[in-house]
């Protein structure tokens, strides 16, 4: 592929606490706070804790999932009394860190979460042509080796896309887990802040006009499909847990008549597909309401070109 340029990386946002619940980015993000960390290299670092009001009561969401209120819909619906708080506080995010689609949008905009599933480390974006946000990928997953390093690749054009890293020129979120909503794990917390930190050197790398050489990316998984848990036709609750052989086992190999579920009256639901698929957000806490047990992905592998800071 034919080499590529962008312009400097010269505005980056790190966001944390944009689920209240989801401990590792809020701390983290108080920490860079604390010590007064304002700057990459020549670029700019602005820090925010997306939603305050849950951070403070320790929940996902007051309203409603601002991770899922960042599209144009959302983003230009007229505010009043009776709008969500989680809404309004997506526009305030929008006015501080784009416009979404505008050239006044941050440069990159990073979000961090964390997941009760054994992800491990995973980036998720919505384009596989966001040579940044891959470079960006290429780095962490040849720099850590404390945990599993993937990219979830979410289709969706921008104006359909629902989370905070939308807002950016270019964005992904950090994904880390295991780890319980409410809490802190360090091992937890020290993956992703080995993270970040891989992300902010190849910021700096990149501005100063180092080189980044192309080739192929491995490790990327497309979304398919959501899968719910066995429901009672009658009540809609649950009628089945994960199985033991898929529980904590994200991104393995699907095989058609697999395990998935294990009935609480005893019966084995197995996977009825036909193509081999890998299952991710196995068994994610804050899914239930969301009626996912799991999404499938496929995965796949990509090439990026050789980039370089654009000169002049």
């Amino acid at each position: 592929m034919e080499p590529v340029s962008f312009p400097a990386q010269s505005r980056v946002a790190l966001c944390g606490g944009t689920h209240g619940n989801e401990m590792s980015g809020v701390y983290l993000v108080r920490e860079l706070q604390r010590q007064k960390i304002e700057k990459v290299g020549s670029a700019t670092l602005t820090t925010v804790i997306s939603n305050p009001r849950a951070v403070q009561m320790c929940k996902r969401y007051t309203d409603v999932d601002l991770n899922r209120c960042f599209t144009d819909a959302i983003l230009s619906s007229p505010v009043t009394d009776a709008t969500p708080y989680e809404m309004r506080r997506a526009q305030e995010l929008n006015t501080l860190l784009g416009p979404k689609g505008s050239m006044g949008a941050m440069d990159l905009v990073c979000d961090l979460h964390n997941t009760t599933a054994n992800m491990g480390l995973s980036l998720i974006s919505y384009s596989d042509q966001d040579w940044v946000i891959l470079h960006i990928y290429r780095q962490i997953q040849r720099k850590i080796t404390s945990a599993p390093v993937r990219f979830i690749l979410l289709d969706l054009p921008l104006a359909d896309a629902y989370s905070q890293d939308s807002l950016g020129k270019h964005g992904f979120s950090i994904e880390v887990g295991p780890q319980p909503h409410g809490v802190v794990r360090v091992d937890i917390f020290n993956i992703m802040k080995e993270a970040v930190d891989q992300t902010l050197d190849w910021v700096q790398c990149f501005n100063s006009g180092s080189a980044f050489e192309g080739g192929e990316v491995d490790d990327v998984y497309t979304f398919v499909k959501s899968v719910d848990y066995p429901r009672d036709p009658e009540t809609n609750q649950i009628t089945a847990a994960i199985h033991p052989q898929l529980q904590d086992r994200d991104f393995c190999l699907l095989h058609p008549g697999d395990p998935m579920f294990l009935m609480f009256s005893g019966e084995i639901v197995k996977y009825e597909g036909v193509e081999v698929l890998h299952p991710y957000f196995v068994n994610e806490c804050a899914y239930y309401e969301k009626s996912i047990a799991f999404h499938l992905a496929r995965k796949i592998t990509l090439t990026i070109p050789p980039l370089q800071v654009k000169k002049g």
